[in-house]
């Protein structure tokens, strides 16, 4: 029998993202009319770990840090996904950030489930010292939860190549071993794969121009601002401007920056690379990032932090297509918003899917102990990305739906099929 399941309760907490993946999965889950047996067993992790790392700090006292990992799914293959450091990681989080990897994988087809994992610390005041020995500590804790063929890390918020090149040290020696497919994201001397640095950036652009084939939206007439300037956004806004498109307005944490003529994004990246950020850039008039995100553009990518779209402002929004490059930029509570002003959301676990993509092509690379061109990187991850977004977006026409619930339908069906072929004990 095919279960109902009860209307989520408003979230009260914006900055809850269980809640906020929850309500997105309920509503998928009615649509397939999933029944209750497959409905917990998706809706649960299926692991969750929870460590205390003692590390020996510079001045010789020694700090206890709290490390989590969660498995949320491994049945279409290893699960996958990244390690944040940053005060503010919780289980529950950790738990909704794991769930999104599972969609992730799932809604572009490749063999992964979901992981994810991180440790409450503050990175910016620690010594790279410190750093090492907090991630030696965490490796060995999760000794027996990471693996090539079990559990991938990658890196996320406050981790970079360096914390895997730890990683991938650590988990070798403690398997006697080198094991370069223990994690991704790691720097090209240690088995990192060509085009990963632009590739979460790449596929946003891809999904962008696939979403601008579908809504007969010529590039060379369309204006686009880009919420963000770190590796996504900036990114994601030279890519974009390579297609025709005009960026009108780029922002990041000194504010936004906005010029109706467009905007040099080379020049900006060159700014950025100099100055550390857009602080003092003279190429447009400086606008808050709220005021970025309601200009008259055709195209609005945020690409910066979670909930910046909320019930507040959704409806001062004049974008026709919003692509999302972050994860989680536009609350639950908005989505209805948007859906009824007819703006198309490509959302988060289709639009930055490139980076997992070619995450996942790091992965085939080293266990193959061959290495491909950047060209024949970019050419599969582009193909990978566009078939996602013509999956996503027929079945958001066959079940007239937004292309965000689209994309769970996609995801949960692939899993809940997969689950019922294994079995569930």
């Amino acid at each position: 029998m095919s279960l109902k399941f009860k209307e989520p309760a408003p979230i009260t907490d914006h900055l809850n993202p269980l809640e906020s993946m929850m309500q997105r999965f309920d509503e998928a889950a009615n649509i397939l009319g999933l029944d209750e047996s497959t409905y917990n067993a998706l809706k649960s992790p299926e692991k969750a770990v929870i460590v205390s790392l003692p590390v020996t700090m510079d001045d010789g006292k020694i700090k206890v840090f709290q490390g989590y990992r969660v498995v949320h799914s491994s049945k279409l293959g290893p699960s996958k996904g990244g390690i944040r450091y940053s005060m503010g990681v919780n289980l529950d989080e950790v738990k909704a950030l794991a769930a999104w990897m599972t969609w992730k994988c799932a809604v572009v087809g490749i063999p992964y489930g979901g992981g994810k994992g991180g440790i409450q610390c503050d990175p910016r005041t620690m010594s790279d010292g410190e750093l090492e020995r907090l991630t030696r500590a965490f490796t060995g804790a999760m000794r027996d939860v990471f693996g090539p063929e079990k559990d991938i890390p990658a890196p996320d918020m406050g981790t970079n190549p360096q914390t895997m090149a730890w990683i991938m040290d650590e988990y070798s020696k403690l398997v006697g071993q080198a094991s370069p497919a223990v994690v991704t994201g790691k720097p090209l001397v240690l088995g990192g794969s060509l085009g990963r640095v632009e590739a979460t950036g790449r596929g946003v652009m891809v999904s962008t121009r696939s979403a601008m084939a579908k809504l007969k939206m010529t590039p060379t007439q369309c204006t686009c601002a880009v919420q963000g300037f770190g590796n996504v956004g900036s990114i994601s806004a030279k890519l974009i401007e390579q297609q025709g498109v005009t960026i009108v307005a780029i922002s990041d944490v000194s504010g936004a920056y906005y010029n109706p003529d467009g905007l040099n994004v080379e020049e900006a990246i060159e700014y950025v690379t100099k100055h550390k950020s857009l602080d003092g850039y003279k190429g447009g008039n400086m606008i808050t990032n709220e005021e970025l995100l309601e200009l008259d553009v055709d195209i609005l990518v945020p690409a910066a932090l979670e909930d910046q779209i909320t019930e507040e402002n959704a409806g001062r929004i004049k974008a026709k297509l919003i692509v999302e490059g972050a994860n989680g930029p536009t609350a639950s509570t908005a989505d209805k918003i948007l859906d009824e002003k007819g703006i198309l959301v490509v959302p988060d676990i289709l639009a930055n899917a490139g980076g997992v993509s070619v995450s996942y092509f790091e992965w085939v690379q080293n266990r193959l102990g061959y290495f491909w061109t950047e060209e024949r990187v970019n050419r599969r991850a582009d193909r990978i990305m566009k078939l996602a977004f013509d999956n996503v977006y027929k079945t958001s026409k066959k079940h007239k739906c937004s292309m965000r619930t689209a994309a769970y339908v996609v995801a949960i069906e692939k899993v809940a099929d997969t689950l019922k072929l294994r079995g569930i004990f």
